[in-house]
């Protein structure tokens, strides 16, 4: 076996012992922030060594494979490395799309008001309260499509096929009040189980009812876009 190729096993063996240890670390990010075993902060950490890991993993895997050494190993370090990487890459070029924002409402003059989730919200990072003008303006810019939804139906009506929505999209309902046209639920996100607070308003309107939502993280500056993909899929669910 030539030095190249012995130099290119040895390369081929550091390439996979790397990237699967940025996979293992991107695999642990989400589930152990989720369990409590590190802050949020903690985990979302971890994808920055996530990142350097994979990309370094498959660019020795890559090194390998020219070197003639271990190809298979290398062409697995490749693959897997490019795959820890592509993750928060992903995330990252997300969060630079949109504004470092984290409550999005249907009505920024007049945003619903939460009630039942404030006991939930006690010692959160992020307060209740709306943050104005100024998050208004950045809201519009980056989701315009994010307004007001009216329903050529009563109020009442309007707000049962609300509270459906909300029950078919999963969320945790803490507060169901429908002659206050009102409804709360929190929202769990998938991979590092962050908790976001909604509230649903439902108003008389002269097409026939007004609902507006909001939609606010407890935690981060910077939803990437959760909240109003959440305030999406709501309208989604009832149909408009």
């Amino acid at each position: 076996m030539s030095a190249a190729r012995r130099a290119g096993s040895v390369i081929a063996v550091v390439a996979i012992v790397v990237a699967a240890a940025a996979l293992a670390l991107l695999l642990a990010s989400g589930p152990g922030t989720r369990m409590g075993w590190w802050s949020f902060r903690t985990g979302l950490g971890f994808l920055r060594w996530v990142a350097y890991g994979g990309l370094t993993g498959a660019a020795l895997g890559l090194t390998a494979i020219v070197l003639g050494g271990a190809r298979v190993v290398a062409a697995i370090a490749l693959v897997v490395g490019l795959g820890a990487f592509v993750v928060p890459w992903t995330m990252q070029r997300r969060a630079r799309s949109v504004p470092p924002i984290h409550d999005i409402t249907t009505d920024t003059q007049d945003p619903p008001r939460f009630v039942a989730a404030l006991a939930r919200r006690a010692g959160a990072a992020n307060p209740p309260e709306y943050g104005g003008a100024e998050i208004a303006a950045q809201q519009t810019r980056a989701y315009p499509d994010i307004v007001s939804i009216v329903l050529p139906e009563p109020p009442d009506r309007a707000f049962d096929r609300a509270a459906a929505a909300a029950r078919s999209l999963g969320w945790e309902i803490i507060a169901n009040e429908p002659k206050e046209g009102r409804l709360e639920a929190t929202d769990t996100t998938r991979w590092f189980g962050f908790k976001d607070d909604v509230v649903v308003r439902v108003r008389p309107d002269p097409a026939g009812s007004r609902i507006d939502v909001r939609s606010e993280s407890r935690v981060g500056r910077s939803d990437v876009g959760t909240n109003a993909a959440r305030i999406r899929r709501f309208r989604s669910a009832l149909g408009r």
